[in-house]
This record gives C-alpha cells, structure tokens and sequence, in this order.
C-alpha cells in the first residue's frame, strides 16, 4: 500500500543528503507526512528544500489518525483541506509513500 521512509539525523544533527535523494524521486507522488502519532498531512510532494530543509505539499489535507486495541496500525479517521503547505523535515517523523490506486 505505502512505502515509508523514516527521517535520520547525522551525527552533525543536520539530515543526510540520502534523503534529499530518495524525496527528490518521489516528487509529484502523494505522501503522507506524520509530525506526530494521531497528526499528519496527506499531499502531492511537489519540491523539496534543502535550506532549510523541507518538503511543499499540494492539493494537501491535514488527517487525524486512530489507532485502537483491535487495529493498533493508526488509520486515517478524518480529513480537512489545506491546499499547498510547507512542512519543515524536523518535525516530520514518518513520511509514507502513498501507492497509486
């Protein structure tokens, strides 16, 4: 369903340029960026910044996730629209690669 590529820090705290690459070859697919666990937004990942480092979303919708004792993987339980937004990579903990359908 999802690819899913997690935010290392290098030893200097700054962030390798590995994941500059692997961003940069996903741009024009749909991500999902989770800042925290019940909190994320889901867009088309259209540039990526390296100063300071982070990723544009388009056509974006910020989500709110649940987990539960019966489905304890978090599922997207609500969605608002957000248009475009701009997420620094510090404060992202998870980026999902969203599968086309």
């Amino acid at each position: 369903m999802y690819d899913i590529l997690l935010m290392p820090m290098s030893e200097s705290g700054g962030l390798p340029t590995t994941v500059f690459h692997m961003l940069e070859k996903n741009v024009g697919r749909k991500v999902l960026a989770i800042l925290d666990p019940s909190y994320g937004f889901e867009g088309t990942l259209i540039a990526v910044t390296h100063d300071p480092p982070g990723i544009w979303l388009s056509n974006t919708d910020a989500v709110i996730m649940r987990a539960t004792i019966a489905q304890p993987i978090p599922q997207v339980v609500a969605k608002e629209d957000r248009s475009e937004i701009f997420l620094n990579l510090r404060n992202i903990h998870r980026i999902e690669v969203l599968h086309k359908k």
